[in-house]
């Protein structure tokens, strides 16, 4: 039978993510028709409620994309970046550079700003940057994935504003677990997905679309079809998707987002990722010769990146991933081409603990216990 072999594994790396059962049982809710009257019963509610999670301003516009959210990110570089612009894409990991390879490969004039790994924006080298590019647009990330980082969205927004550049963030692993900040920082364009904090599975981006954006994409050629955020706002003013979405997602999305606003409530997930962060720092003391990764004062509270003690190497890390899965665990070991370049320069690899969406400070405990004593053995 097909599925009888799949493993039930609890997910700690840094998504997919481990669903919630009610979650997992949503999927089973009837299918709809996405331009029949079904469809503002799942959706309503979805666009309400992700509204309440982000603090967006009303004039906002909140749209669901298709995809990943790397069809989001892509969305606001060939909406929102024009042929004559200049595009900063600043990077402190893989997917700062994955912004910065969405501008190239669609032929956008990109440059680019990276900090080493584990660091966070520096503001003064930022503003040289911005001295020397004079950009229009200016992509970062507010919470790095690869690294563990963490960003101040309304400095970083700020900064760039003030040498009349525009700032588009990507925040597709923090939302969902911490304040998105967009009522500050005000950015042309935040994206994000389901597939991390959110607690769901992958198939929906998630863009929150200033006024200002929808203004410049209008000076924007070749904006694409799903890519276009005009084509995308008529639909969504109606709560509804530009092309046919994944209506056993929808169904989830509606059953989580009512979850996190109305059970939990927003101010609880976020103190519970909070505390979830500083349980892994605590652990990271203990662990003799381990080290936390990001730098002081830009750690993640979705996820913390681990330098792994001397003699450890990328091949150990594999087999801790497979010791942890005969425990009922998915280990993430690092993300492989930062850990190749770590070891190919001399250094230690890395190793993420995704603390986020639906896992309980209780989880994390035995699975840091477990993961110690695998840690100590190999």
């Amino acid at each position: 039978m097909i599925g009888s072999d799949f493993a039930e594994l609890q997910l700690f790396i840094t998504g997919p993510i481990l669903l919630r059962k009610e979650v997992r049982e949503a999927g089973l809710l009837p299918e709809f028709g996405h331009r029949d009257a079904e469809n503002e019963k799942r959706f309503g509610p979805i666009m309400e409620n992700l509204r309440k999670l982000a603090g967006a301003p009303e004039d906002y516009e909140v749209m669901i994309f298709n995809g990943s959210g790397t069809n989001v990110l892509e969305a606001s570089v060939r909406s929102l970046v024009a042929d004559g612009d200049k595009v900063l894409n600043v990077s402190v990991g893989a997917f700062g550079d994955l912004y910065h390879k969405l501008a190239v490969v669609n032929g956008k004039n990109a440059v680019q700003l990276k900090f080493d790994y584990g660091c966070g924006i520096d503001l003064e080298r930022l503003e040289q940057a911005l001295e020397d590019h004079a950009p229009d647009i200016v992509t970062f990330t507010h919470n790095e994935t690869s690294t563990g980082v963490v960003n101040d969205v309304p400095a970083v927004c700020s900064l760039i504003r003030k040498y009349g550049a525009k700032p588009i963030v990507d925040a597709v692993s923090i939302f969902g677990g911490a304040p998105s900040t967009i009522l500050e920082a005000r950015p042309l364009m935040y994206c994000t997905s389901t597939q991390k904090s959110l607690g769901l599975p992958a198939g929906f981006g998630i863009g929150f679309v200033s006024p200002e954006a929808l203004e410049k994409a209008k000076g924007v050629e070749n904006r694409g079809y799903t890519t276009d955020i005009l084509a995308q706002a008529d639909k969504a003013r109606k709560n509804q998707t530009l092309t046919t979405p994944n209506g056993t997602l929808a169904n989830q999305m509606c059953v989580q987002l009512d979850y996190i606003v109305n059970d939990e409530t927003v101010e609880k997930r976020f103190a519970r990722h909070e505390q979830m962060r500083d349980m892994v720092h605590e652990w990271a003391k203990t662990m003799e010769g381990y080290s936390l990764f990001a730098q002081e004062g830009f750690r993640s509270p979705t996820v913390t990146t681990i330098k792994t003690a001397p003699g450890m190497t990328v091949e150990k890390l594999k087999q801790v991933k497979e010791i942890m899965r005969g425990y009922g665990y998915l280990f993430d070991p690092g993300y492989g081409k930062i850990n190749k370049e770590l070891e190919d320069n001399g250094h230690q690899p890395i190793f993420r603990i995704g603390h986020m969406a639906d896992i309980t400070p209780d989880m994390l405990a035995e699975y840091l216990k477990i993961l110690g004593k695998v840690l100590a053995e190999i």
